[in-house]
């Protein structure tokens, strides 16, 4: 009889989803929650599984002892206490539970708007003292108010539904959602300026990216209709604390409900806690009986699943495919998932339909894993690392983006090639790849129909500009000024004195300064930067 399978549960999960695992007799589950550290260290090369919440800290030095870990189960959406690549390095999968709490922090977050309009937390506590007060706490109704959603995934569009059955009127903001997604939602879409200038309400649920911290600052509070009210339930730091507290003390912001914060839990000196118009909440977002069930019983099945029949589901690092298709198409994975990323930085961000075609031998496999890369590096932007292989479809979904795969064995001019087209109401982008020689050696191969040759790494620089003597010397010497090292070129043209493609891999990425400068050329048409 073979060894039995040792699974360590290291923080509360659903006693469901534990009996569930216990009921196997090929494993052995033991339940040792919130050890410290060391003792996680100690004990780590002794399992196989382990499965965790968000407090545990996954990282490569707890995954460097874990010598027989097969799988890192994370009982929740995220996996921000996970390190994949360190996992994904020593051929551990990564799991996750993708919308087992959406229903949950929806009901959090339209509860907190409703809390927040009628200062139900406030006119409470003073119950609580013995106090009949009833003009310090007059409210304002929802019916008939402006709604912000701040982000359109699925969250948001559950909030969206509930604000319009409470008759709100709902502006929402997502560079990704279509038009079409939007009317099935009855939202109104906008810009975020638009937004501080009409909604009565904002909500924000995004992921905390580069983009996104900060997202909500005191520039943006200046521009919001005065007594807006500020929801935040996603992540916290998207909401600059002081400069909220700011806007509050000014009488610009009415109030807040804030459910997550930069540094949890708040220090002592939060500059939000004495504020008699916020309502504070110890990020319960997913805190209920329903959504812990939900994804204790989810990741016990997604780990019995892989153990038992070797399925992979809801695996962050690991495509679900066979062996054999995966040797032929495991290159393209991380390199689909930069064309996709490179894509998403030069097209407007409104995109309708994403069309991806496969030509030669990668055609004649299953390239939906491929599929699935390229789109989670085309939607980093708006999703940020929450998006991966397993759930990107369903935020393309949410988005009302429509995908599209053509396959052809027509060689052309390329023994192998992926072409991304990303199609809005603007227009068409385009950017397509192949390989020189090796899987080891990937270029980018034709921008918006126009041939180059660029390495896929660092920081790009794509200018399109007027074929004219020197500009590709000028722009070498705005460079040289201002520090940015060109690591190599690549120059392509329509014809003698016409429009000219100009891609550039950086060592660092050009300040702002630095672009302003190019774009003042009046030959320079426009110029982008992506980041890989």
């Amino acid at each position: 009889m073979s060894a039995k399978i040792n699974i360590l549960v290291a923080e509360p999960i659903s006693p469901k989803g534990i009996d569930l695992l216990k009921q196997n007799d090929r494993f052995h589950v033991e339940v040792k929650l919130n050890l410290p550290e060391a003792e996680l260290h100690k004990i780590i090369p002794e399992f196989e599984v382990l499965l965790v919440r968000s407090q545990t800290k996954v990282n490569a030095g707890l995954i460097a002892k874990a010598s027989r870990l097969r799988a890192i189960g994370r009982a929740g959406v995220g996996v921000d206490n996970v390190d994949v690549d360190a996992a994904t390095a020593r051929g551990i999968i990564v799991m996750n539970t993708p919308g087992g709490n959406t229903v949950s922090t929806c009901e959090h977050s339209f509860s907190m708007l409703l809390a927040l309009a009628r200062m139900i937390p406030q006119a409470h506590a003073s119950m609580k003292t013995g106090k009949w007060d009833r003009k310090s706490f007059e409210g304002v109704e929802v019916y008939n108010k402006t709604l912000g959603v701040i982000g359109l995934g699925r969250i948001g569009a559950e909030v969206a539904r509930r604000a319009i059955v409470f008759g709100m009127r709902v502006l929402a903001y997502d560079p990704f959602l279509s038009v079409h997604r939007a009317k099935s939602l009855q939202v109104e879409l906008a810009e975020l300026d638009e937004i501080y200038a009409r909604a009565d309400f904002i909500t924000v649920h995004v992921p905390l990216t580069e983009e996104t911290k900060g997202l909500l600052g005191a520039a943006q509070f200046k521009k919001m209709k005065k007594g807006v009210r500020i929801i935040n339930c996603a992540r916290g730091g998207i909401v600059d604390e002081k400069a909220l507290a700011e806007a509050i003390r000014s009488g610009q912001v009415a109030g807040a409900a804030i459910d997550v914060y930069e540094k949890e839990p708040p220090p002592a000196d939060f500059p939000l806690r004495d504020l008699p118009q916020v309502i504070m909440t110890p990020h319960l977002g997913a805190s209920t009986m329903e959504a812990q069930e939900s994804v204790g019983i989810e990741i016990a099945e997604a780990v019995s699943e892989l153990l038992l029949e070797g399925t992979i589901r809801n695996a962050v690092n690991v495509p679900n495919v066979d062996a054999k298709t995966l040797i032929i198409i495991q290159p393209y994975l991380a390199f689909g998932q930069k064309l996709g990323r490179i894509l998403s930085q030069l097209s407007p961000k409104r995109v309708e339909k994403v069309v991806i075609d496969y030509s030669g031998r990668i055609s004649e496999v299953d390239t939906k894993p491929v599929t699935r890369a390229i789109l989670a590096g085309f939607l980093e932007q708006v999703a940020g690392k929450e998006v991966n292989a397993v759930n990107v479809m369903s935020i393309t979904q949410n988005l009302g983006i429509q995908i599209e795969e053509r396959k052809s064995s027509d060689l052309k001019d390329y023994t192998e090639l992926v072409q991304i087209i990303a199609i809005s109401t603007e227009g068409e982008n385009s950017i397509a790849g192949t390989f020189y020689g090796s899987p080891n050696n990937p270029r980018i191969v034709r921008i918006n129909d126009t041939p180059v040759e660029a390495t896929p790494q660092g920081v790009l620089f794509l200018m399109a500009n007027k074929d004219r003597p020197g500009i590709v010397g000028h722009i070498g010497t705005l460079m040289g000024r201002h520090k940015v090292n060109i690591a190599s070129m690549s120059l392509a043209r329509e014809k003698q004195g016409g429009e000219a493609l100009t891609v550039l891999n950086l060592d660092s990425v050009p300040d702002e300064k630095c672009l302003a400068e190019i774009r003042q050329d009046p030959d320079i048409y426009w110029v982008k930067v992506a980041k890989l």
